[in-house]
């Protein structure tokens, strides 16, 4: 690898590196917003992440690009069934979080590559590998586990991972670039979030206000929003998907410590074993992910060759 091309992966790791610590390390921040509601904590970061956002594509000059979008109906009507989806994942997130729930969060993150791998099975009919259906039936296996021997459906980490992989099923199809993607979605649900917050405000329910510690952390949840995003986006245009593969699991594993080490959450053997057969499951899928990128670069490379004979 030449030095610019190794310079080039040191930055894109620890972008993407970073953008999953910030992720790892996120239910440390919602915590000290236990007391809001969390549908305020997520109407809040929807309008303050839209502010940031705005000032990011004011200093990088894309008000028309931005502007565009706006005029591609097909384009906002996917861009709207997104924002729905990320809302509802972070509603989830943050409740979950609050309410202690945020080692079966960490358990939804770890579940959403493998629910990644089957819509991509069953929406974009792309065939799948045999050391990806069996890591789905070991993920299978953990959920009814769960089942049977908590007595309980993991509905938390169900909702976390599908709705994160259906949204980015849906930001894969639409093709728009991460930081235009998430404004516009934000800008799309920011009328209502406005409402929202304004008959709170009417009602004396808003927790916005009166409490300088508490709204500078309101206000700074559009950067904790957006920041590990824009890295993230960052870091993918500059590493194999493989090498990004690997790093993703940097997020719910920091989830998990947080939860279990700072929050005292409890972690009993029959939870133990449903994570034992998705982080066993979450191997064989990564394992064969980065087989599978590798021949795939060296047919390229083969190819080239014959194309470009020395």
């Amino acid at each position: 690898m030449s030095s610019s091309g190794s310079k080039n992966s040191l930055i894109g790791t620890l972008y993407a590196v970073s953008a999953f610590l910030a992720w790892g390390v996120l239910p440390l921040y919602w915590k000290q917003l236990q007391e809001v509601p969390a549908l305020q904590i997520m109407l809040g970061r929807i309008v303050w992440s839209l502010l940031f956002l705005l000032v990011v594509i004011t200093l990088r000059k894309r008000w028309p690009e931005f502007r565009g979008l706006f005029r591609e109906r097909k384009l906002l009507l996917g861009l709207c069934s997104s924002s729905l989806l990320i809302a509802a994942n972070w509603l989830t997130y943050i409740w979950a979080v609050n309410a202690e729930y945020i080692v079966e969060s960490s358990l939804g993150y770890y579940m959403n590559p493998l629910i990644t791998v089957l819509l991509g099975i069953l929406v974009l009919k792309e065939r799948p590998r045999c050391w990806q259906i069996l890591a789905m039936l070991l993920a299978l296996v953990g959920v009814l586990n769960s089942i049977i021997r908590l007595g309980s459906f993991p509905w938390i980490a169900i909702t976390l991972a599908l709705t994160f992989a259906l949204y980015g099923l849906i930001r894969k199809l639409l093709a728009v670039e991460s930081l235009l993607g998430l404004a516009v979605e934000t800008a799309l649900l920011t009328p209502i979030a406005l409402l929202i917050l304004g008959k709170d405000a009417w009602n004396g329910e808003l927790a916005f206000g009166g409490d300088w510690p508490r709204d500078l952390l309101l206000i700074g949840s559009g950067v904790v929003t957006a920041l590990p995003l824009l890295c993230f986006a960052s870091g993918t245009r500059r590493l194999p998907l493989s090498s990004v593969g690997f790093l993703q699991y940097l997020a719910p594993s920091c989830q998990l410590l947080i939860g279990i080490q700072v929050y005292h959450e409890p972690f009993p053997r029959e939870q133990q074993i449903t994570f034992g057969f998705i982080w066993i499951a979450l191997l064989m899928y990564s394992v064969d992910a980065f087989r599978f990128q590798r021949q795939l670069a060296s047919g390229n490379a083969a190819v080239g060759q014959q194309e470009n004979p020395a």
